[in-house]
């Protein structure tokens, strides 16, 4: 090859790999329409509550449609999207303190079936580890399925929950319920109810039980406050127009406080044997999250087959605690390049401690502080041409755009076991935390050893388990 041809080949290589590089190391992120979905969101005129989706019916899978607690219950009790933001971030720190808490409780070998619940079915608030408060008046940011439950099925909005093993739902009569959008269960309008004895296997299975007069009681209680006890009980529950199961175990609870108004109780993910999969035997389940600000609804789905141009990770188990969902992650990569991260940050150790777990109730993703910092000053370096502001609540790099319509920041991606990534949207990583043009970097550090991969950065992705193959698959623009 000749000289001029060898340097034009040089030439057109180095101009091949520029691009392909350029192309990986930035994304755009819609300023302006990003700001005016927090101005919309307060607006009382824009409030619709959102119609079901029309699900399909003879399906091999069985499907709840899900939406986003703004698009079922009003949160207009803030005065601005930055007193919104707050609350959301307070309520997300007391969510991980509570997870953080159960996972040591488990590590620790604590006996929580020798925890009875209080025999007079009431908890005093000043017992919880902070004030009872409304959800709406936190900004709780959960997710709800529109679920079916009795003969003949009423439907029911209920939280949806990755980290929670027990089903429950408030109940008549009731001694202490807050307040939610539906009508309260009624167990006499119900054919189907069945209140459980003291020798069921499903009481024995329970963390926390008692027995008054053969029939099981239960008892959850949560980090943020909330709590629910009543009796534990078996109905149908109807997934739309795809199909019912009889005999689900659920909590049906006459006192019930905290932080999920609006909805009528909470559908329980996780991995323990009372969970909804676990109880239905589903061979897998997947959700989509859209947008928590957003009017629109995505589905719930049990046992149905994950797109083809799916991303996969191992799905992993703790053997010291079955409820969380552990995924193979082994780093992150900032505008296309790999962070200096050892892999052992996000294992679980012989301990059960560590791992990173996929958690829909969380907001804000939670990284080793190694692990952040990481993050945080790649992402800092390479987003030179942002003007920086103030922190905001967990947030500690923040930029003011209110000067831009669409702005290009560097890319983030979830690297995975098996050499797959996951290139986020920049929604997924940089949030408005106001309406005046104030962006964050949604990531915050832990001293725990646990990373917590939360729905912010979840948002718009398909995230699906095969409980059987043990994978999580996550498929962009799938809602």
């Amino acid at each position: 090859m000749s000289s001029s041809h060898s340097l034009l080949f040089l030439s057109l290589l180095t101009l091949s790999l520029y691009t392909t590089t350029s192309a990986t190391t930035t994304t755009t992120l819609d300023v302006a329409a990003a700001v005016q979905t927090t101005l919309d969101l307060l607006n009382p005129t824009s409030f619709q509550p959102q119609a079901d989706k029309i699900l399909p019916q003879n399906t091999s899978s069985l499907t709840f449609t899900l939406h986003p607690r703004s698009s079922v219950h009003v949160t207009h009790n803030h005065h601005d999207y930055e007193s919104l933001t707050l609350a959301r971030l307070a309520r997300d720190s007391v969510r991980v303190n509570s997870i953080l808490t159960k996972l040591d409780l488990a590590i620790s070998g604590t006996n929580k079936s020798e925890m009875k619940p209080d025999k007079s079915m009431m908890l005093k608030p000043e017992d919880l580890s902070t004030p009872v408060t409304s959800g709406i008046s936190q900004g709780s940011g959960e997710y709800f399925a529109r679920v079916g439950l009795g003969t003949p099925p009423q439907l029911y909005y209920m939280v949806i929950d990755t980290g929670s093993d027990v089903n429950w739902l408030q109940c008549q009569p009731c001694n202490d319920c807050y307040q939610q959008t539906d009508p309260i269960f009624r167990p006499s309008a119900s054919s189907t109810y069945n209140e459980l004895t003291c020798s069921a296997q499903q009481c024995a299975a329970l963390d926390i039980t008692a027995c008054r007069m053969n029939h099981c009681l239960y008892q959850v209680s949560y980090g943020d406050g909330s709590f629910t006890v009543g009796k534990l009980v078996t109905e149908t529950v109807t997934f739309g127009r795809s199909g019912s199961v009889p005999k689900v175990a659920l909590g049906c609870g006459n006192d019930n406080e905290g932080l999920f108004v609006g909805a009528a109780g909470l559908l329980a993910l996780g991995g323990g044997t009372l969970s909804l999969p676990s109880q239905i035997k589903a061979t897998s389940f997947s959700y989509c999250l859209v947008n928590r600000d957003s009017k629109t609804a995505s589905t719930l789905d049990f046992n149905s087959a994950a797109p083809s141009n799916s991303i996969t990770a191992p799905l992993l188990r703790n053997p010291r605690i079955k409820t969380y969902l552990y995924v193979g992650l082994t780093g992150i990569s900032v505008g296309g390049r790999p962070l200096s991260i050892p892999p052992s940050i996000f294992a679980v150790d012989d301990s059960g401690r560590g791992g990173a777990i996929v958690d829909s109730g969380t907001a804000v993703t939670r990284l080793q502080t190694q692990a952040y910092n990481a993050l945080r000053d790649a992402f800092a370096k390479q987003a030179r041409s942002l003007k920086p502001t103030t922190g905001f609540s967990l947030f500690d790099t923040c930029f003011d755009l209110s000067s831009l319509r669409r702005v290009a920041v560097p890319t983030v991606a979830f690297n995975f076991a098996g050499g797959k990534t996951l290139s986020l949207k920049p929604e997924n990583y940089l949030i408005p935390v106001d309406s005046r043009g104030k962006f964050c970097l949604a990531f915050a550090p832990t001293d725990s050893p646990l990373s917590i991969i939360g729905n912010v950065q979840q948002q718009g992705t398909r995230v699906g388990y095969d409980l059987r193959k043990l994978i999580v698959s996550f498929t962009p623009h799938n809602c």
